[in-house]
Order: structure tokens, then C-alpha cells, then sequence
């Protein structure tokens, strides 16, 4: 069974009606027995456990250390494109968006390459609009060897694609895949996404699948907090995390939690997340599942980004660049959403140290891995 099928099968009004009834005594047995309980997820993500959230911090907090060590990981986007043939209104790449369109050019990728690798970087993720007839397949064929010459990990977030073009890229050094659902709702991704293939909700669901079954290293997965109920949202990206890892094992996974930003032509959040139900939802993933890799991009605040960095978080971008082209050249005409940490990249390296952390711009290298003779 797909998960589009299991997706399918789910009681979602009976799922949020458990959600905003849950009390302190279930929240109190969640966090016995947290650990791969969907139901225990739940609870952690319910209102009633805004009232243990300095509990659920200091064990998230011991578990990260515990599993990751002091180590964060640190990757930097690099857009190739903004080029889109869909119509999202949450987005500053969307089609109808009167912005100069630019596809960076080999010259104008080694240009960007040459710029990020004096910052220490080592992980890159590959980023564009989705434009599959001039931003597509043939084009990643010729980009992906290039990139991977300079940068030990290299992931793509882009349109989603088929498995048999996962598995040519992972031939040609692809290690990791992100692909976000947006939302969870059918409605809600209807009523945002109005034209283009990204209409297609089953399609970009069954993305996951496609990639893991291509044999990428890491998958990455997420939803845009405030499409949506954003604690509804998580709890279903809690199933669907739960889904691939019990089918897709030999994949690692990680999950993102971008909350809406402004933009060109943005929307304002239909459930606004807060920052305290930001640190709720960070910790009630960490709890949830000890081993996943929990990503924060610069879409948050300086100071929240540092006060986040304890509780859970095991890779950050810094001092990014959201448009094609802008390492060399910055525009903020260009931009997919606004970046609110605008520091450097040694500057929250600095930060990150300043809590007892430890940034790490390489932890990857095909070499490192023994091969054995048949």
C-alpha cells in the first residue's frame, strides 16, 4: 500500500478531535513511552503539552547530545534556477510573479561554486523552481558531476522526478533528496497550488518512494507550517516518516519545518505557528524518534535560530542565498522568500560554538567508505 492509500484511510477529523482533547494525564504518559508511538506523537503535539514544553526541552536536549553529539551539521543552498511552471501563491518563484527569471549557466555555477567553497563548505543543496522542460532532467544530467567534483554531499531539492532519473543522479553522486508536501490537506493543497504539475497532490506524496526505492542515502521531508493546522500537519508528517522508515529502511531521513515567510505575492498563515509551538514541535519530533535529522533554515530569526540550536536541531543553513546567482551576485528581486538570519556563515558558526556546539562543514566523503572486492 502507497502511503497516498494509507493517507487515504486516515480519519482526520477524528485525528484533530484527539488532538484538542488530549489532557495533561495523556501527555504524561507520552512522554514515558515516546519513542515510535504515534500516539505518544500526538499527545506531544497536542495544547496540552504547552505546558510541558521546558520538560520536553531538557529531554530533547539530552537525546540530541546523546545521539549527535555537539556536532551541527552545516549546508548551504546553492539555486540554480527560478525558472517555475507552477503556480503557488505561497511562493516568491511562483509563475504569475513579475520577477526576472535567470538559470544559472556552467560559467555562472562554477562562479557561485568558487565563491561558497572560501566559506568552508562541503555540503550543498541544490535548489530550483520547477520548470522540468528547461530546469529538468537533462540539465541536473550535466550539473550534478560538475557539483559533485567541489562538495563531498551534495542533495536536490526540486520537482519531483521519476525513479528511474533518481537512479541515474544517485549514479552520478546524488546523496540526498528533500521533497516537501506543503500540506497534508487535499483541500488546502488545492486551493494553493493552481496550476502546473505540482497540482498533482498523489504524485508529490508518492515522492518519498520513488527516491528511496532509487537507493539516495537520505531522504529529506517536511510540510510549510501554516498552510494548514500546523499541528494536524506535523502529526501526518510524523505517519509518513513512520511510513518509509518501516519499508525504506537502508535510507536515512531527516525533516524540515519552515514556517511561511514573506514574499513576492505571499499569503499570511492560515494557523500561525509561534515561536514557543516552534520549540514544541522541535522537541516532540526529537522525542519521537531519537535518530532523525532535524533541519532549521534562515528563514527563522538570529536569536530563535540560537536558542534552538540546543533543543534538537542537527543541521542548519547560514548566510544563504535564495536566488540564482546570488553569491556573486546579490538581488533581492530574485529572492523565493525572505531570509530573516542574515549573519554570515562564520558569524553563526561563532554562535553555534558560543553554545557549546560544534559547526561541522564536512562529515561526508564517498572515500570514507570501504569497498570490498567480490
Amino acid at each position: 500500500m502507497s502511503f497516498f492509500s494509507y493517507l487515504q484511510n486516515l480519519d482526520r477529523d477524528k485525528l484533530k478531535l484527539k488532538l484538542y482533547s488530549t489532557t495533561r494525564d495523556d501527555v504524561e504518559k507520552a512522554l514515558i513511552t515516546p519513542v515510535g508511538s504515534l500516539d505518544s506523537l500526538l499527545a506531544l503535539l497536542s495544547p496540552a503539552a504547552e505546558a510541558f514544553i521546558e520538560q520536553m526541552a531538557q529531554r530533547s536536549k539530552a537525546l540530541t547530545r546523546q545521539r549527535f553529539g555537539a556536532n551541527v551539521g552545516m549546508y548551504l543552498p546553492l539555486y540554480l534556477s527560478n525558472l517555475c511552471a507552477n503556480e503557488c501563491d505561497y511562493c516568491g518563484f511562483s509563475m504569475s510573479n513579475k520577477l526576472k527569471r535567470e538559470t544559472l549557466s556552467l560559467k555562472g555555477i562554477d562562479a557561485e561554486m568558487a565563491v561558497i567553497k572560501k566559506t568552508g563548505y562541503d555540503s550543498i543543496l541544490l535548489v530550483s523552481g520547477e520548470h522540468e522542460t528547461k530546469v529538468g532532467i537533462d540539465y541536473f544530467k550535466t550539473v550534478l558531476p560538475r557539483v559533485k567534483q567541489h562538495f563531498s554531499y551534495l542533495a536536490m531539492e526540486v520537482q519531483p522526478l521519476k525513479e528511474s532519473e533518481y537512479r541515474d543522479l544517485v549514479g552520478l553522486g546524488l546523496d540526498a533528496v528533500m521533497v516537501y508536501q506543503e500540506t497534508y490537506n487535499p483541500d488546502t493543497y488545492a486551493k494553493h497550488h493552481t496550476r502546473g504539475k505540482k497540482q498533482d497532490f498523489a504524485y508529490r506524496l508518492g515522492t518519498p518512494e520513488r527516491v528511496a526505492r532509487a537507493g539516495v542515502d537520505k531522504i529529506g521531508i517536511g510540510v510549510l507550517l501554516g498552510l494548514d493546522d500546523w499541528r494536524l500537519d506535523a502529526l501526518l508528517l510524523g505517519h509518513h516518516l513512520t511510513y518509509l522508515e518501516s519499508r525504506y529502511w537502508r535510507s536515512r531521513y531527516s525533516v524540515s519545518l519552515p514556517r511561511l515567510r514573506p514574499c513576492t505575492g505571499g499569503i499570511t498563515p492560515k494557523v500561525e505557528l509561534t515561536d514557543k509551538g516552534l520549540v514544541q514541535l522541535i522537541c516532540a519530533f526529537r522525542l519521537f524518534n531519537q535518530q532523525l535529522e532535524i533541519s532549521l533554515s534562515t528563514r527563522e530569526s538570529a536569536q530563535l535560530r540560537d536558542n534552538l540550536f540546543e533543543l534538537g536541531i542537527t543541521n542548519i543553513s547560514a548566510g544563504s542565498s535564495t536566488q540564482p546567482g546570488g553569491y556573486v551576485n546579490p538581488d533581492t528581486q530574485l529572492n523565493q522568500f525572505d531570509i530573516s538570519d542574515e549573519r554570515s556563515a562564520q558569524e553563526v558558526g561563532a554562535a553555534i560554538k558560543a553554545k557549546g556546539l560544534n559547526p561541522v562543514w564536512k562529515d561526508w566523503e564517498s572515500a570514507w567508505i570501504p569497498t570490498h572486492s567480490p
